[in-house]
């Protein structure tokens, strides 16, 4: 399999092909290898590889979930995986090697989804860049001397790079839209206690913590929402179940659906006549999903 063939598919994609036997999940994990091997080196997203454990899944056989067979990186910070060293960034953890995998991790195999690896993080995931004394800085892959963000670049630079369609990820405070906005990816925060981070707590950062993935298309987030989102036994607290399944919800052409977009606002005065360009391509994607937009002007919101 070619990178150039890899590289076109997302992760939904990947293991339907995988499910209907025209490739096999040894196949993508040949691939998915390859292509680290071919640019970790300089944009340094995987820092702990698991490649020879990662190809023995795949000749054994993975679950059949809804990512059966896809390649995936776990984040050197937040849900943990037995037996891996998990130091969160920072020298003081180097040693540190989890005795159980936490049970995000546990819904993510079920998926079906072969850990390659894990990325990294700054110190501790607290900063909006991926530069820690541990591993040292990664760079983006769409141009090395910028930053693929953080606390997730390690995920974003790997999933832009192409080396797997989604990775692992979590957000406090950005850190996962901040590396999908600097690395051109999707990058959703679920609603606080939407994924467990059991076992080693029952909530992070007072419940604004939550982990999800980074990837490249809408769909594979949504999928993967599905097949992760719900309580664990020690929930502190139950988020609101959703309507429908999210990959459904994201699937589903709105026929008569009409949205509002404020491209002009009476206290952005210092908004330029260029800033709402940006906007135009998006939307007229959005219009293939039978959506209208409407423009308005935003009421004052009290600012001076």
């Amino acid at each position: 399999m070619t990178f150039a063939e890899y590289d076109q598919l997302d992760g939904l994609a990947q293991a339907d092909l995988v499910r209907r036997g025209q490739l096999t999940a040894a196949d993508l994990c040949a691939a998915a290898v390859a292509r680290a091997e071919a640019v970790n080196p300089r944009i340094n997203a995987v820092v702990r590889p698991l490649y020879e454990a990662a190809e023995a899944r795949a000749a054994a056989g993975l679950p059949a979930g809804p990512l059966g067979g896809v390649p995936f990186l776990l984040k050197d910070f937040g849900a943990q995986y037995a037996g891996v060293p998990h130091s969160s960034g920072s020298r003081a953890l180097r040693g540190f090697v989890p005795a159980q995998d936490a049970e995000l991790v546990r819904r993510w195999q079920a998926a079906g989804l072969n850990v390659l690896g894990k990325t990294n993080t700054p110190e501790f995931a607290l900063m909006g860049v991926t530069e820690p004394a541990l591993f040292g800085a990664t760079r983006n892959p769409w141009n090395p001397d910028h930053t693929p963000g953080g606390s997730s670049g390690g995920a974003a630079a790997a999933v832009a790079a192409g080396i797997v369609p989604v990775a692992g990820a979590g957000d406090g405070g950005g850190s996962i839209r901040i590396p999908a906005a600097c690395c051109g990816l999707f990058g959703l925060k679920p609603s606080r206690a939407a994924t467990p981070p059991a076992p080693s707590r029952a909530e992070k950062w007072q419940g604004a913590a939550v982990e999800h993935v980074l990837s490249r298309s809408v769909r594979d987030s949504a999928a993967l929402l599905d097949a992760t989102a719900g309580p664990d036994p020690g929930a502190p607290y139950l988020p609101a179940p959703a309507c429908r399944p999210y990959l459904e919800e994201v699937t589903a052409r709105r026929a008569g659906c009409a949205s509002v977009l404020a491209l002009d606002t009476r206290w952005a005065s210092r908004c330029t006549p260029s800033a709402p360009r940006p906007c135009a391509r998006p939307l007229r994607c959005s219009e293939a999903w039978a959506t209208r937009w409407r423009k308005c002007r935003c009421p004052s919101m009290g600012r001076p």
